[in-house]
């Protein structure tokens, strides 16, 4: 009863902790979500820019609910919010964890959080300024001359959000080889070998994930490949630093 208890005692505060940190991470992203709200407006304008200018002139997007034009801009809103203070959430998460970590764990760990932060971040980069504009341009331009084209807004939010997160988590390539590497659950020789199927699996995935349209396909595959000969030349260097690292501790 007694051993019961202490850890009882010993795992309460951890829990305590715990929903402090959620509760200022909640928060962060609240006091940020209503400090932008008086610009939902424009923040929607830019998250529409690229659709918008590739539209034939004259036309612009229509929305068939009714409340979709105060919601949409609010649902887009709210997403900036958590991107600007996604860096606070995880150095939260970080500051949480980073207590029960040996110090090798530790040099590891950070590299990963930031690395993958980054890397999303890049991700969603990508799909804004480069596959967004030339997938618009490409479907607009084949289309009839006769069709008009008018988008929903609820529809291109939720088409791009599955792009910017598709994107946001294909660019993570590299992190997930490096663990895989460091866990010893590949070898650089097995990625590698591997290197011709995963060619295929990515336009396999591109093809699924993506817009029924060549163009966007090509322009996850193509990044999928290069990522993942970044992924086998960063799990290298980890690999050789950190025996470089053990041989220098022994």
């Amino acid at each position: 009863m007694d051993e019961d208890s202490s850890e009882k005692q010993g795992f309460l505060p951890h829990l305590v902790e715990l929903r402090e940190r959620v509760i200022k991470s909640l928060a962060a992203v609240l006091v940020c979500f209503i400090a932008l709200i008086p610009w939902a407006p424009e923040i929607y304008n830019l998250f529409a820019e690229p659709l918008i200018s590739a539209l034939p002139e004259g036309t612009s997007m229509i929305a068939t609910d009714v409340i979709a034009p105060f919601f949409v801009p609010i649902k887009v809103t709210f997403f900036m919010s958590f991107i600007i203070t996604l860096p606070y959430v995880l150095w939260q998460v970080w500051a949480f964890v980073e207590p029960a970590l040996y110090a090798n764990e530790k040099k590891l760990a950070l590299p990963i959080v930031l690395s993958s932060f980054l890397l999303f971040l890049s991700g969603m980069c990508f799909a804004y300024f480069i596959v967004f504009p030339t997938v618009f341009n490409f479907i607009v331009g084949i289309s009839p001359s006769d069709v008009q084209i008018a988008t929903d807004v609820d529809k291109y939010f939720s088409f791009s959000m599955s792009l910017f997160f598709v994107f946001g988590l294909s660019f993570e390539t590299p992190v997930v080889q490096m663990l895989l590497v460091r866990l010893d659950v590949f070898s650089i020789k097995q990625m590698v070998a591997f290197r011709p199927y995963f060619v295929v699996i990515s336009f396999i995935i591109a093809a699924i994930v993506t817009p029924p349209d060549v163009v966007s396909q090509f322009m996850l595959a193509l990044p999928l490949c290069i990522l993942f000969q970044f992924g086998i030349l960063l799990s290298k260097y980890t690999l050789s630093k950190s025996k470089a690292d053990q041989s220098s501790t022994q």
